[in-house]
């Protein structure tokens, strides 16, 4: 197996889980901006972008392993561990599995799964019509999103273009394949037992808008990692676009004065 990865920025060490279905270059922005103030190490998951289809099934076990098979290649033993998303999940099951691994953890828009909640079964759409799920997909990454409310943002409006745009654009079988594993993996997550063994610095951050990982799983996660502080912002699913105090959050939590 060849994992597609890029390793750039400058500061403190960090490995960058990506989210469903996202390759690193549809997140270059969120990378580069974490690429300020931190080295990141970040990588295309298996089964999407640059590192292609590798037999399945996956499993979230899988996808936390090959982030560790990654630090072993470019020789890390520690370093702070980012998920959004998806790869908040993948991060946790990373954290539960090689805490002594892990320096601080960063998790964005996230579930645990089990009793602590689970996220939107994306699973679902997949097989809808795509103008269908274009809509439908508009008002879970952020339940702000009626038409009244776009109209008068036009900001949303535009991030509400780009998230329908995307639903609309053609995918490869292989691509289509490598998305499904992944939300296959994604259904059966559940660390919420698990989560009192992560003993690292933990920020838990939530959009109070989030139709797709709801503030209420990111309050279940904080409330059983040992000393997580729990933020919330103005936002949903893509907050960290929306509300620039993330990012400042992320900088002051990595880099703490």
């Amino acid at each position: 197996m060849r994992l597609h990865h890029t390793l750039a920025g400058s500061g403190p060490r960090a490995l960058f889980f990506n989210g469903s279905g996202a390759t690193l270059d549809g997140s270059a922005p969120i990378i580069d901006g974490l690429r300020g103030f931190a080295t990141v190490l970040a990588h295309d998951q298996r089964g999407l972008g640059k590192t292609g289809i590798i037999e399945g099934p996956y499993t979230m076990a899988q996808y936390a392993q090959d982030g560790a098979d990654l630090l072993d290649h470019i020789g890390w033993d520690t370093c702070i561990v980012f998920g959004i998303s998806f790869g908040g999940m993948v991060a946790q099951e990373f954290a539960v599995t090689f805490p002594e691994r892990v320096e601080k953890l960063v998790l964005l828009c996230t579930s645990a799964g089990g009793d602590a909640g689970v996220s939107y079964p994306l699973h679902e759409n997949v097989d809808l019509e795509p103008k269908t799920r274009s809509a439908k997909m508009r008002t879970i990454f952020d339940t702000r999103f009626t038409d009244e409310f776009l109209a008068s943002d036009n900001f949303a409006a535009a991030m509400a273009k780009m998230l329908a745009d995307r639903e609309l654009v053609p995918k490869s079988n292989d691509v289509l394949r490598g998305e499904a594993m992944q939300l296959e993996a994604r259904r059966h997550h559940d660390v919420a037992s698990r989560l009192g063994n992560i003993t690292c610095p933990t920020l838990v951050m939530a959009g109070l808008y989030d139709g797709i990982a709801p503030v209420v799983n990111s309050e279940a996660i904080a409330a059983r990692i040992p000393g997580a502080e729990l933020r919330t912002y103005e936002g949903g699913h893509l907050f960290i676009a929306q509300d620039p105090g993330a990012m400042a959050d992320i900088r002051g939590f990595l880099l703490p004065a």
